[in-house]
């Protein structure tokens, strides 16, 4: 099954090797295809070379398309990411850990409450939402009330490692990730920002926009415990002893540097988990993450480019999403099967 130059011997090139675009590439592999996986900058080098790693879920209530989408993913993702680690023998720092967020006030507590049984029935008895008290525990968040919602569908990886972790799957299938190759076969474009831009020059509209993200990595290694969600930032423990903080979201800004906004993003962290205070910052991370003006994924045929297709529009959700949008961007390219929901047709922004 490898990935050679012969002209012909490739059915599916995929563009960009981000967290998409590499599931995309696996999902075909696995599917028996020949692919090619091409960045000019390497794996993981646009916002799935970020430090965060929360595959958090969406709020159980309101159910559409986008929320089952990402439950159908966030479900498959310990059989898919188990499989990608046995294959290459590199760990992603994928755990379903669960997650802790505090609860300010009753107003608070009675939504929380009332989406417990939300939860059980909309995640299928596969995942529970829940008010728990307050323990103590060293990384638990502080909270007003002594009461914390505590989600078991909550998961954590390293992004880079998780990177990492595909491409090492995907060379020990014979695929590996190329500077530049030509296209053969059928493309997949999973090109991020960059794609988001080239997409509304073709079609003399905005259909996304890149969104500044900063992130930055704490060495503290809290063991396996819940990452923490509060005061609009994400906590989240990793497997090799460090703790992830982020992160701001700018869609205007001046430069892709950190700044002191990803100051404010650290103290908020260290005020929500006290125990974090005096922690070594050892990372500091800004990149720009691609929103799609849908703020759904962006999946299908590229308008007006045969045999070409669009996976982009992660956003902050594509570590969650990448496993069942490899699926799906296989089944429309290889079988011609389309279970792409109606809200993330990437046609319909065109």
């Amino acid at each position: 099954m490898a990935s050679g130059g012969m002209a012909g011997s490739v059915d599916v090139t995929v563009r960009g090797a981000g967290i998409f675009g590499l599931s995309c590439a696996w999902a075909c592999v696995q599917r028996g295809a020949r692919v090619h996986v091409v960045d000019p900058f390497g794996p993981g080098a646009g916002s799935s070379g970020g430090v965060v790693g929360a595959l958090a879920p969406h709020v159980p209530e309101n159910w559409n398309d986008k929320k089952a989408f990402q439950l159908d993913s966030l479900l498959m993702a310990e059989a898919f990411w188990a499989e990608v680690e046995a294959t290459g023998g590199v760990t992603a720092g994928y755990a379903r850990s669960g997650r802790l967020q505090p609860l300010a006030d009753e107003a608070a507590v009675a939504l929380a409450r009332g989406r417990e049984a939300t939860a059980a029935e909309l995640w299928q008895g596969q995942a529970s939402w829940q008010v728990v008290a307050a323990t103590g525990a060293a990384f638990e968040p502080a909270s007003p009330t002594g009461l914390l919602i505590h989600d078991t569908l909550t998961a954590r990886m390293h992004p880079r490692r998780a990177c990492a972790a595909l491409v090492a799957a995907l060379a020990a299938r014979g695929v590996e990730v190329m500077a530049e190759a030509p296209d053969e076969g059928a493309v997949i474009w999973a090109t991020g920002a960059a794609g988001l831009e080239e997409m509304s020059r073709e079609a003399d509209r905005q259909v996304g926009v890149p969104i500044k993200g900063q992130a930055a990595l704490l060495r503290f290694d809290a063991g396996a415990v819940p990452q923490v969600f509060a005061g609009g930032v994400h906590v989240v423990p990793h497997a090799d002893g460090t703790v992830a903080v982020g992160s701001t979201s700018e869609r205007e800004f001046e430069g892709l540097g950190t700044d002191d906004q990803l100051d404010a993003v650290i103290e908020a962290a260290r005020v929500a988990v006290p125990v974090l205070r005096g922690a070594e910052v050892i990372d500091r991370w800004a990149g720009l993450r691609p929103r799609a003006r849908s703020r759904a994924p962006m999946l299908g045929v590229w308008p007006g480019r045969k045999g070409h297709y669009i996976a982009n529009g992660g956003f902050k959700i594509g570590f969650g999403m990448g496993p069942k949008v490899g699926a799906v961007m296989a089944d429309l390219v290889l079988e011609g099967t389309d279970a792409i929901p109606e809200g993330f047709r990437a046609e319909a922004l065109f």
